[in-house]
C-alpha cells in the first residue's frame, strides 16, 4: 500500500472512531465512509458526505453531525491540518502534506524498482502477442500489437506477476505450403525454368523473389530432390528466412520474447492427437456429415465447431486448442492473448474449448486490438511510396523512430480505433506527447548536473520542510500515485494508463519548474528541491521504461 492509500485509510479509520466517540452510531450501524478528492482544490484535499448519510441513524441535522465528527477527530493521527464544514454538511479535510515527502526517500532507495510491487505474489501469466504468420513483413497492426503486448508484460512484471512473453509461430498449414510453393516457383524461375506457376493465394513480394534467387545461386542441387522433399525443404527455409527477419524487426522495436512456440511442434510431439482423444473420451466430440465436431454449444458458443473436415484435414481450430491446452499444462495461472480485430468471433469457441477440459474460461483473456490508421498531413496513408504495399513496421521505425512509434501505439486503449499522426510523432515540440515527456526527463538531468557543479547532490538527509510550494505538493502527490497506477494498469490490463500517467507527471513537473526556482542561493532549500526533482527523474525513467521508451539525459 502506497503512502496516499495509507493516509486515506487512516483518515477513514479516524472518522469512524470519531463517530463512535461522539455516540452518533453504534459500530454495527456505521455505513461505508467514502472520501473523495474535491474538484475545487480550495475545498481541501479530501471531502466526505458521511454526515448526511448518518442523519437517519443519528436523528440530528447533518451540520450538527458534521460538527460532532470534527470535534472528536484525532487530527494528528489523521494527518489533518485544518477541517471545514461546508454546505449542508460536507466535511472538507486539509491535510498536513509533510507526509508526502517520504516518497522522495522511497524513490531514491528503490531506484529502478520504485513503483514496483509484489501485490500479485508471483501469479503466473503467459502473454501471447504479435504471432504474425511468417509469410511477410510486419505492418502497423502488428506494430500496435507488439507495443501494447510488450508494455502490458512490463507492467504485469512490475506489479509482481511472473510473466512469460510468447510468440506463436504459425509454421504449419496451408499458408506455409503456399509460401513453399511460391519459393519453388521463384527458385525455378531464377534457374530459367518458367514451368512452375505461382500457387493460388501465393506470395508475390520481393522477399520471395530474393529467397528464390539466393537458393538458386547457392543450392542449385535442390532442383533434383523429389517434389515432397523439395517442398519440405522450401517450407523450412522460407519459415527460417521470414522468422529471422521478424525477430530482427521486433528486437529493433525493443520487443522481446521469452518463448517462440512452433505450431509444427504440436504435430511432432503428438499433442494434437492427444488433445483430440481427450475431448473424445470426455464426450465432447461427435461425427456428422463426414466431419468431426466439438460440442462448444455446451459452453455458450453460438454453434458447434468443426475439428476435422470431410477431407480428413484439421481445421485451424484444432491445433489452436492443443496449443492453449499446452499453455495450461505448463502451469500458467492466466493466459492473455492479443488478437487482431478480425478474431472477434474466435473468442467464445476458444474459451469453450478450454472448458471441455474443466479449465475456467476466465483463465483465458482475449484482448481484441482495433485498427490503426496512419495519418500524414491530414490524409490516411495506406501504401508505401517505396514498394506500393502496406507500410511495414520497419518503415514506421525509420520514419518516426522506435520511441515515438511505441509511445503513440500504446497511448490509446487497444480496443479503440486510433489515428497515428506521423507528422506529430516527428515534431520536437510540446504538442508531441513523447517529446514532452522525454524533455521533462532531460531537463531534470540538466538541472541535476548544474547542481552537482555547485557541489549539491540529491540527498535523503535534505530538509524537506522547504518543499511548500503548491505545485511541488501536486508533484509529490503525483509521485505517490505511481505504484497504485502500476497496480491498476496491471489489474485492468490497461497499458495506456501508464502513458496517461507519464503525461500528467511531465505536466506537473513543467508547472512546478515554471513556478519555483530550483537552483537558488539558499543551499538547504536547493538541496531539498534537488532531491524532489531527482525523485521525479527516477519515476519518469521507470514509467518510460515500462513503455519501452528511452529516458534521454539531454535533447
Amino acid at each position: 500500500m502506497n503512502i496516499i492509500d495509507q493516509v486515506k485509510q487512516t483518515l477513514v479509520e479516524e472518522i469512524n472512531n470519531s463517530i463512535q466517540q461522539a455516540q452518533l452510531a453504534d459500530t454495527s450501524e456505521i455505513p461505508e465512509i467514502k472520501i473523495e478528492i474535491p474538484k475545487d482544490k480550495s475545498n481541501g484535499d479530501y471531502s466526505t458526505n458521511i454526515a448526511m448519510v448518518l442523519t437517519k441513524i443519528a436523528k440530528r441535522n447533518p451540520r450538527e453531525i458534521a460538527q460532532a465528527i470534527v470535534d472528536n477527530l484525532d487530527t494528528t493521527k489523521a494527518k489533518v491540518e485544518k477541517v471545514a464544514i461546508a454546505g449542508p454538511g460536507f466535511i472538507n479535510f486539509y491535510l498536513d502534506n509533510s507526509y508526502l515527502t517520504a516518497i522522495i526517500s522511497e524513490a531514491m532507495d528503490k531506484g529502478d524498482k520504485f513503483g514496483h510491487t509484489e501485490e500479485a505474489n508471483g501469479k503466473s501469466i503467459l502473454v501471447e502477442y504479435v504471432s504474425a504468420n511468417p509469410t511477410g513483413d510486419l505492418h502497423i497492426g502488428h506494430a500496435r500489437n507488439a507495443a501494447v503486448g510488450d508494455t502490458l508484460s512490463n507492467i504485469l512484471e512490475a506489479a509482481g506477476y511472473q510473466v512469460t512473453r510468447e510468440y506463436y509461430i504459425n509454421d504449419a498449414g496451408n499458408q506455409i505450403t503456399n509460401l513453399a510453393r511460391s519459393i519453388e516457383a521463384r527458385y525455378f524461375e531464377a534457374l530459367g525454368d518458367d514451368s512452375f506457376e505461382m500457387p493460388e493465394g501465393g506470395y508475390h513480394g520481393k522477399d520471395i523473389i530474393n529467397i528464390g534467387k539466393d537458393l538458386a545461386d547457392k543450392q542449385p542441387e535442390l532442383k533434383d530432390l523429389s517434389e515432397d522433399e523439395r517442398i519440405k525443404t522450401f517450407r523450412q527455409l522460407g519459415v527460417d528466412y521470414e522468422m529471422e527477419k521478424l525477430r530482427t524487426d521486433l528486437s529493433d522495436f525493443n520487443t522481446h520474447f521469452d518463448s517462440w512456440f512452433s505450431e509444427t511442434s504440436l504435430y511432432e510431439k503428438g499433442e494434437i492427437k492427444k488433445v483430440l482423444d481427450k475431448m473424445t473420451d470426455l464426450g465432447y466430440t461427435y461425427e456428422q456429415d463426414g466431419a468431426t465436431w466439438l460440442r462448444t454449444t455446451d459452453f455458450k458458443d453460438d454453434k458447434d465447431r468443426v475439428l476435422i473436415k470431410k477431407d480428413g484435414n484439421y481445421t485451424y481450430f484444432l491445433p489452436d486448442i492443443a496449443y492453449h491446452f499446452d499453455k495450461i499444462e505448463r502451469g500458467n495461472d492466466v493466459l492473455i492473448n492479443l488478437f487482431g480485430a478480425d478474431h472477434h468471433g474466435y473468442i467464445n469457441r476458444l474459451k469453450a474449448s478450454l472448458e471441455t477440459f474443466g479449465v475456467e474460461k476466465d483463465r483465458l483473456e482475449i484482448q481484441i486490438m482495433q485498427m490503426v490508421r496512419l495519418m500524414q498531413d491530414g490524409q490516411e496513408v495506406k501504401m508505401s511510396k517505396r514498394t506500393g504495399n502496406a507500410i511495414t513496421l520497419r518503415e514506421i521505425m525509420d520514419e518516426v523512430g522506435v520511441d515515438a512509434a511505441r509511445y503513440f501505439l500504446t497511448m490509446r486503449s487497444p480496443d479503440t480505433h486510433f489515428d497515428f499522426d506521423m507528422e506529430l510523432a516527428k515534431q520536437e515540440s510540446q504538442d508531441n506527447p513523447v517529446y514532452y515527456a522525454q524533455y521533462a526527463h532531460a531537463r531534470i538531468c540538466s538541472i541535476l548536473k548544474q547542481a552537482e557543479e555547485r557541489g549539491i547532490k540529491p540527498s535523503k538527509e535534505a530538509d524537506y520542510s522547504y518543499i511548500t510550494n503548491a505545485k511541488a505538493i501536486d508533484l509529490l502527490k503525483k509521485l505517490a500515485e505511481f505504484e497504485t497506477m502500476i497496480e491498476s494498469s496491471a489489474v485492468q490490463r490497461a497499458p495506456h494508463r501508464i502513458t496517461n500517467y507519464i503525461q500528467e507527471l511531465a505536466s506537473h513537473f513543467h508547472k512546478f519548474y515554471n513556478a519555483e526556482k530550483v537552483l537558488t542561493d539558499d543551499v538547504e532549500k536547493t538541496t531539498a528541491l534537488i532531491a524532489l526533482i531527482n525523485a521525479v527523474k527516477i519515476t519518469m525513467h521507470n514509467a518510460l521504461d515500462l513503455v519501452g521508451v528511452n529516458a534521454p539525459e539531454s535533447m
